[in-house]
């Protein structure tokens, strides 16, 4: 008995304060993040004029729903319904269920089982036979009878033990194990909340790129009713001996090269409206969006600077916490050169009276303690242990690489912001010079000083400068999504869950 307890205050002594494995410490980047974005530093006139400037540093972080800075309530409402209702989303979340679920599980083991097992037994000898024999006589005649009759024997136990049993975490494997578990928790909210980013960047793109079909749908209409009003004049023209039947036919062509392309723009509309649908979790087939062309500008992003990275994309959060669940795996493979120890304790009732179940001479109690240590295993253990070091120098560099790549993309995106606004700035003046020659050639036209051909080149030469211009208003929209997507949008590593609260029961 003494033994036991000495066992048991020892046990809890070295659980207070042994624990193998390597302290976990953020890996360093392979070079220390610049003061700023090299792409927000430069910039022209024009494209600041156009609705792009520099951020700076104390300028308002993007946060909670990012997609409300473009000011537009149709948006709002179908990013609110891919929260609910988008089935990636709540496969990612449910995945964090059961890492959470994982942590508790693994949690339990630091605490000792216990368990009821009540139990009756009846047991019994074997039958035994017995013959007796009467005789009796009278004066007149004398009867006698024989018989057998059948014996056995049972008896009956009953116990109500109770058993526990607990390894003490001596050396940390289980804090190891539970501290592995908790960081996947949060890789998986990580994950999550990546997931998250991911399908909502998606949905403003779609929507854009939708609205942008819309315009170009418009300029289509309208290319449309310009050609077939040139076709009337040269058809005109042709009666009357001024043109050649080559220039209606050439007229004619351009009209129905223009419906033609009107035509094609339903399909590419109706794909993205289909993509939509998809990722607000409703059927293709009964979800619809109402034709308005493209008028949205491009907000003001707020980008920060590149330390503040780190901390605003759950990539970047979910590459760091792999590396600290590698960490924390190898302290899990150190721990198993050490015993385990393992301490079981019984104690209950048992009589074969039920009624004497509760006396206090019916109990019964043990305690005992093993350890168990492995001599040789051939190196699994070393094996183990590199393998897990190993892989933490994986993770180590998936992370490196992780945030490189962050500091790329917004790189890439804060150039594109930066250029589209000037390309368009420059198209809309193409447009206006394209403009004023289709004036002048019509004119000429229908004085009769030009030929229908300029007529036909001024006008390709203004529907293709439109086109260009809404692909560029529409691309501009996309990299400005993409842009806040690559700077995490509204997230930031303090919605990260810690490693107390992945631990506790939802």
């Amino acid at each position: 008995m003494k033994f036991a307890h000495v066992t048991f205050a020892l046990s809890l002594v070295l659980i207070s304060g042994c624990r193998v494995g390597p302290k976990y410490v953020r890996a360093n980047l392979p070079t220390a993040p610049p003061d700023a974005y090299k792409e927000n530093q430069v910039g022209s006139e024009e494209a600041r004029a156009n609705g792009w400037r520099q951020a700076h540093p104390e300028d308002a972080m993007l946060r909670g729903k990012w997609w409300e800075v473009f000011q537009n309530t149709e948006l709002n409402g179908l990013e609110e319904q891919l929260n609910i209702d988008n089935q990636n989303i709540k496969q990612y979340f449910e995945n964090y269920m059961a890492a959470r679920a994982v942590v508790r599980n693994a949690h339990a083991s630091l605490y000792p089982s216990i368990s009821f097992a009540p139990s009756l037994n009846v047991q019994g000898q074997g039958s035994q036979s017995t013959a007796t024999a009467t005789t009796s006589t009278t004066d007149t005649s004398g009867t006698g009878t024989t018989g057998t009759t059948l014996a056995s024997s049972t008896s009956q136990s009953y116990s109500l033990p109770f058993s526990a049993s607990w390894e003490p975490d001596l050396f940390g494997k289980v804090r190891n194990t539970i501290r592995e578990d908790a960081n996947a928790a949060q890789v998986s909210a990580a994950n999550l909340a990546n997931e998250t980013l991911s399908e909502q960047s998606s949905l403003a793109q779609y929507y854009f790129e939708l609205r942008g079909q819309d315009a170009l749908q418009e300029l289509y209409n309208k290319t449309v009713e310009a050609y077939r009003e040139t076709l009337r004049l040269t058809q005109t023209r042709y009666r009357t001996g001024l043109d050649s039947d080559q220039d209606v036919a050439q007229a004619e062509t351009n009209l129905r090269t223009a419906e033609a392309n009107a035509a094609s723009v339903a399909t590419t509309r109706g794909q993205y409206e289909h993509a939509i649908a998809l990722l607000i979790g409703q059927s293709a087939g009964s979800f619809s969006i109402p034709v308005r062309p493209l008028e949205a500008k491009p907000p003001f992003i707020p980008v920060g600077i590149p330390s503040q990275l780190l901390e605003r994309r759950p990539d970047i959060a979910a590459a760091e916490r792999t590396m600290a669940q590698a960490n924390a795996l190898i302290g899990v493979g150190q721990a198993a050169y050490y015993p385990d120890i393992s301490l079981t304790a019984s104690a209950g009732t048992q009589s074969s009276n039920i009624s004497h179940l509760l006396n206090l001479s019916a109990g019964f109690w043990s305690l005992g303690t093993s350890a168990t240590e492995t001599i040789f295993d051939a190196g699994a253990r070393r094996a183990t242990v590199q393998q897990y070091k190993a892989q933490y120098n994986a993770d180590v560099a998936t992370y490196r690489q992780t945030v490189l790549n962050a500091f790329k993309e917004v790189e890439d995106y804060l150039i594109a912001t930066r250029q589209l606004s000037e390309q368009q700035q420059r198209q809309q003046l193409a447009i206006d010079s394209a403009q004023r020659y289709q004036q002048l050639a019509l004119s000429r036209y229908r004085t009769g000083v030009d030929t229908y051909l300029n007529v036909l080149t001024a006008q390709n030469s203004v529907f293709s400068s439109q086109e260009t211009e809404v692909s560029l208003r529409t691309n501009r929209m996309v990299a400005a999504v993409q842009l806040i997507a690559a700077l995490g949008g509204g997230w930031n590593a303090s919605n990260l869950p810690s490693e107390q609260e992945v631990r506790r029961k939802p």
